[in-house]
């Protein structure tokens, strides 16, 4: 019998981070995001990993799915906000979307959609404009 409980309570206490850590990335609270690995895709040129900095992309996310925003974070302290037009639960994975106009004058304009799974924090990050796309990879961690 003793064996019995210190095994169901081994159990409890193992399941008890994931449990807590799930609701981590539901998007009822904030969370930071950083790209971990980037890939550019072209028509001609094909598909290449590219790091962040290279195609102006921000390092770092601050995610707030509540209030609808993102913020980021790129080197030498530059900082931009965006609007999240959509957001969505799917299959154990928050799901937000939105577009971006980029730099005034520029064709420069993207359609985005971000997935970050609940459990694990996981990101995958995919934007196309004018003939690119960009899928960039990371993570995300609790505020």
């Amino acid at each position: 019998m003793r064996k019995t409980q210190l095994l169901g309570l081994t159990l409890c206490l193992a399941a008890h981070p994931f449990v807590v850590a799930a609701g981590d990335f539901d998007g009822t609270k904030p969370f930071l995001c950083a790209s971990t690995s980037v890939i550019e895709c072209a028509p001609v040129a094909g598909c290449m990993q590219v790091t962040p900095e290279s195609i102006a992309a921000p390092q770092f996310l601050r995610i707030d799915a509540k209030a609808k925003r993102i913020r980021t974070m790129r080197g030498g302290g530059d900082k931009r906000s965006t609007q999240i037009k959509r957001v969505e639960h799917v299959d154990g994975k928050l799901i937000m979307q939105g577009a971006e106009d980029g730099v005034e004058g520029v064709r420069d304009g993207l359609g985005w959609t971000l997935a970050i799974a609940e459990d694990s924090g996981k990101m995958v990050l995919t934007a196309s404009g004018d003939q690119v796309g960009f899928i960039i990879f990371g993570a995300c961690t609790p505020l």
